[in-house]
Protein backbone atom coordinates (compact mmCIF):
# COMPACT_ATOMS: atom_id res chain seq x y z
CA UNK A 1 0.00 0.00 0.00
CA UNK A 2 1.66 3.20 -0.91
CA UNK A 3 0.81 7.02 0.28
CA UNK A 4 -1.03 8.62 -1.95
CA UNK A 5 0.79 11.69 -4.00
CA UNK A 6 0.73 15.14 -2.76
CA UNK A 7 -2.43 17.48 -4.63
CA UNK A 8 -0.58 19.80 -7.79
CA UNK A 9 0.85 22.80 -6.28
CA UNK A 10 1.04 21.65 -2.82
CA UNK A 11 4.37 20.51 -2.16
CA UNK A 12 5.44 24.76 -3.43
CA UNK A 13 2.97 25.94 -0.79
CA UNK A 14 4.70 23.48 2.19
CA UNK A 15 8.04 25.03 1.48
CA UNK A 16 6.25 28.14 1.82
CA UNK A 17 4.27 27.30 4.59
CA UNK A 18 6.98 25.92 6.45
CA UNK A 19 9.31 28.87 6.17
CA UNK A 20 6.61 31.41 7.08
CA UNK A 21 6.38 29.26 10.31
CA UNK A 22 10.20 29.14 10.79
CA UNK A 23 9.83 33.18 10.97
CA UNK A 24 7.22 33.43 13.22
CA UNK A 25 7.90 30.83 15.55
CA UNK A 26 11.22 33.40 15.89
CA UNK A 27 8.78 36.17 16.76
CA UNK A 28 7.42 34.56 19.02
CA UNK A 29 10.27 33.68 20.77
CA UNK A 30 10.61 37.51 21.56
CA UNK A 31 7.45 37.81 23.56
CA UNK A 32 7.66 38.63 27.24
CA UNK A 33 4.71 38.97 29.85
CA UNK A 34 5.36 42.63 29.60
CA UNK A 35 4.31 42.28 26.10
CA UNK A 36 0.68 41.58 26.56
CA UNK A 37 -1.37 44.17 26.74
CA UNK A 38 0.90 46.29 23.83
CA UNK A 39 -1.34 47.61 20.87
CA UNK A 40 -0.32 45.79 17.66
CA UNK A 41 -0.24 46.70 13.68
CA UNK A 42 -3.87 45.25 14.03
CA UNK A 43 -6.05 48.05 14.51
CA UNK A 44 -7.53 47.83 17.95
CA UNK A 45 -6.05 44.17 19.13
CA UNK A 46 -3.77 43.78 21.56
CA UNK A 47 -0.74 40.97 21.90
CA UNK A 48 -2.80 38.57 23.77
CA UNK A 49 -5.89 39.34 21.16
CA UNK A 50 -3.30 38.83 18.43
CA UNK A 51 -2.12 35.44 19.81
CA UNK A 52 -5.83 33.87 20.27
CA UNK A 53 -6.27 35.04 16.51
CA UNK A 54 -3.58 33.56 16.15
CA UNK A 55 -3.83 30.13 17.53
CA UNK A 56 -7.67 29.95 16.27
CA UNK A 57 -6.08 30.63 12.29
CA UNK A 58 -3.41 27.87 12.87
CA UNK A 59 -6.41 25.47 14.43
CA UNK A 60 -8.34 26.43 11.25
CA UNK A 61 -5.51 25.72 8.78
CA UNK A 62 -5.03 22.48 10.11
CA UNK A 63 -8.69 21.67 9.77
CA UNK A 64 -8.16 22.76 6.25
CA UNK A 65 -5.22 20.20 5.51
CA UNK A 66 -8.19 17.54 5.97
CA UNK A 67 -10.35 19.46 2.91
CA UNK A 68 -12.43 21.12 5.45
CA UNK A 69 -12.93 24.51 7.44
CA UNK A 70 -14.74 24.17 10.30
CA UNK A 71 -14.69 27.82 12.63
CA UNK A 72 -13.97 27.92 16.57
CA UNK A 73 -11.68 29.59 18.84
CA UNK A 74 -9.43 28.22 21.23
CA UNK A 75 -10.29 29.29 25.08
CA UNK A 76 -7.69 32.08 26.91
CA UNK A 77 -4.80 30.86 28.63
CA UNK A 78 -2.12 32.75 30.30
CA UNK A 79 0.97 34.05 28.15
CA UNK A 80 3.05 31.23 28.29
CA UNK A 81 1.11 28.57 27.78
CA UNK A 82 -0.35 29.97 25.12
CA UNK A 83 2.92 30.51 23.13
CA UNK A 84 3.85 27.13 23.92
CA UNK A 85 0.25 25.95 22.35
CA UNK A 86 1.17 28.19 19.10
CA UNK A 87 4.07 26.86 18.47
CA UNK A 88 3.02 23.17 19.02
CA UNK A 89 0.33 23.74 16.62
CA UNK A 90 2.85 25.32 14.33
CA UNK A 91 4.48 21.81 14.14
CA UNK A 92 1.03 20.32 14.15
CA UNK A 93 -0.15 22.40 11.25
CA UNK A 94 2.92 21.44 8.72
CA UNK A 95 2.92 17.80 10.22
CA UNK A 96 -1.18 17.92 8.84
CA UNK A 97 -0.05 19.80 5.63
CA UNK A 98 2.15 17.01 4.50
CA UNK A 99 -0.58 14.19 4.50
CA UNK A 100 -2.96 16.56 2.92
CA UNK A 101 -4.53 14.52 -0.10
CA UNK A 102 -7.76 16.35 -0.87
CA UNK A 103 -6.84 18.54 -4.03
CA UNK A 104 -9.96 21.11 -2.72
CA UNK A 105 -10.61 22.64 0.46
CA UNK A 106 -13.96 23.73 1.48
CA UNK A 107 -14.00 27.11 3.23
CA UNK A 108 -17.48 27.71 4.19
CA UNK A 109 -19.10 26.41 0.92
CA UNK A 110 -16.21 27.81 -1.32
CA UNK A 111 -14.14 25.01 -2.30
CA UNK A 112 -10.76 26.49 -2.96
CA UNK A 113 -7.64 24.49 -4.39
CA UNK A 114 -5.63 23.08 -1.87
CA UNK A 115 -2.10 25.12 -2.98
CA UNK A 116 -4.29 28.22 -2.81
CA UNK A 117 -5.43 27.92 1.07
CA UNK A 118 -1.45 26.62 1.71
CA UNK A 119 -0.36 29.66 0.28
CA UNK A 120 -2.43 32.13 2.72
CA UNK A 121 -1.73 30.25 5.06
CA UNK A 122 1.26 31.36 4.57
CA UNK A 123 0.86 35.13 4.05
CA UNK A 124 -1.18 35.17 7.00
CA UNK A 125 1.27 33.02 9.47
CA UNK A 126 4.31 35.49 8.24
CA UNK A 127 2.38 39.01 8.44
CA UNK A 128 0.98 38.01 11.84
CA UNK A 129 4.64 36.77 12.59
CA UNK A 130 6.20 40.41 11.23
CA UNK A 131 3.14 41.96 13.43
CA UNK A 132 4.30 40.22 16.84
CA UNK A 133 7.92 41.19 15.75
CA UNK A 134 6.38 44.66 15.33
CA UNK A 135 4.82 44.76 18.75
CA UNK A 136 7.30 43.39 20.87
CA UNK A 137 10.26 45.68 18.96
CA UNK A 138 12.64 42.73 18.82
CA UNK A 139 11.34 41.12 15.22
CA UNK A 140 13.18 41.05 12.19
CA UNK A 141 12.13 41.88 8.68
CA UNK A 142 10.76 39.15 6.44
CA UNK A 143 12.86 37.21 4.68
CA UNK A 144 13.30 38.72 0.97
CA UNK A 145 12.59 35.06 -0.68
CA UNK A 146 9.51 34.43 1.44
CA UNK A 147 8.42 38.07 0.96
CA UNK A 148 8.47 37.84 -2.64
CA UNK A 149 6.87 34.42 -3.19
CA UNK A 150 3.85 35.94 -1.12
CA UNK A 151 3.40 38.59 -3.12
CA UNK A 152 0.72 37.14 -5.27
CA UNK A 153 -1.16 35.92 -2.23
CA UNK A 154 -1.06 39.61 -0.40
CA UNK A 155 -1.92 41.16 -4.06
CA UNK A 156 -4.89 38.67 -4.15
CA UNK A 157 -6.04 39.50 -0.67
CA UNK A 158 -5.74 43.61 -1.25
CA UNK A 159 -7.47 42.87 -4.19
CA UNK A 160 -10.17 41.55 -2.32
CA UNK A 161 -11.29 44.54 -0.35
CA UNK A 162 -11.31 42.11 2.58
CA UNK A 163 -12.70 44.50 5.56
CA UNK A 164 -10.53 42.34 7.87
CA UNK A 165 -7.39 43.89 6.42
CA UNK A 166 -6.25 47.77 6.48
CA UNK A 167 -6.36 49.71 2.90
CA UNK A 168 -3.00 48.73 1.36
CA UNK A 169 -0.60 52.02 1.94
CA UNK A 170 1.76 53.04 -0.81
CA UNK A 171 5.82 52.26 -1.06
CA UNK A 172 8.78 52.85 -3.24
CA UNK A 173 8.44 50.67 -5.48
CA UNK A 174 12.26 50.03 -4.91
CA UNK A 175 10.94 48.90 -1.34
CA UNK A 176 11.89 44.82 -0.55
CA UNK A 177 9.40 42.66 -0.71
CA UNK A 178 8.35 42.35 2.86
CA UNK A 179 7.60 46.03 2.83
CA UNK A 180 5.92 45.73 -0.23
CA UNK A 181 3.53 42.31 1.21
CA UNK A 182 2.63 44.52 4.01
CA UNK A 183 1.90 47.58 3.01
CA UNK A 184 -0.85 45.63 0.66
CA UNK A 185 -2.09 44.16 4.27
CA UNK A 186 -2.29 47.96 5.21
CA UNK A 187 1.02 47.74 7.61
CA UNK A 188 2.88 50.26 7.21
CA UNK A 189 6.75 49.32 7.49
CA UNK A 190 10.54 50.58 6.20
CA UNK A 191 13.01 47.58 5.49
CA UNK A 192 10.63 45.27 7.25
Amino acid sequence: MSAEPAPAGLVAGLDLLQRALDYTRAALDTITCADVDRPTPCAGWSLADLLAHMEDALDAFAEAAGGAVGLSSAAPSPLEQRVQRLQLKACGLLTAWMSATSPVVDVAGHPLPVDAVARIAALEITVHGWDVGRTTGRGGPIPERLAAELLPSALQVALSDDPRFGLPVPVPVDAPAGVHVLALLGRTATNS
